[in-house]
């Protein structure tokens, strides 16, 4: 039996402890509990780890995904709270690749690298912050809320997924 070759993987990047950094893992669980999630496509709450995924669909062949979805907070001059959008890897400004993320994205040189070397399509579908704490407090902003639900239906638009 051959392992299915996923059509999408959306990777939830964040941290849940911290305010609205945790973004990306709120929207892997709204869409799980919301859509129905083919077997084709998998949505990974990858915290601040989503490294080694890229790694290795970089340097594997088989079982490469058709596409990547990145979700992830970011502090972007002239956005709103809340205010979600889509990024390719190209269009990041050289000066925002350092501070793109609150947590360590991957660099967004490796997730150009993913798409130049596998021809696997990458979107960040990001959402502007309203504010992280300095210590330790979960929980997203009221805004952040809101972008939650409206990340996951522009991901359901995408990959055409059913609600449960």
């Amino acid at each position: 039996m051959r392992p299915i070759k996923n059509r999408a993987m959306i990777f939830g990047c964040g941290n849940i402890i911290m305010g609205d950094d945790g973004f990306g893992p709120a929207v892997v669980d709204d869409l799980q509990a919301r859509y129905i999630l083919p077997e084709d496509v998998q949505a990974i709450d990858a915290g601040t780890c989503i490294r080694e995924y890229l790694f290795d669909y970089l340097l594997m062949e088989e079982g490469r995904p058709e596409r990547i979805i990145v979700l992830d907070a970011v502090d972007f001059e002239g956005r709103k709270p809340g205010e979600v959008f889509e990024i390719l890897p190209s269009e990041i400004p050289a000066k925002k690749i350092h501070d793109f993320s609150l947590h360590q994205f991957p660099t967004v040189n490796l997730l150009q690298e993913l798409a130049d070397n596998t021809g696997i399509p990458v979107l960040i579908l990001a959402a502007q912050i309203e504010y992280i704490p300095e210590e330790i407090a979960p929980g997203l902003s009221s805004a952040m809320v809101k972008a939650v639900t409206e990340a996951s239906e522009k991901i359901a638009q995408i990959l055409f997924l059913t609600v449960k």
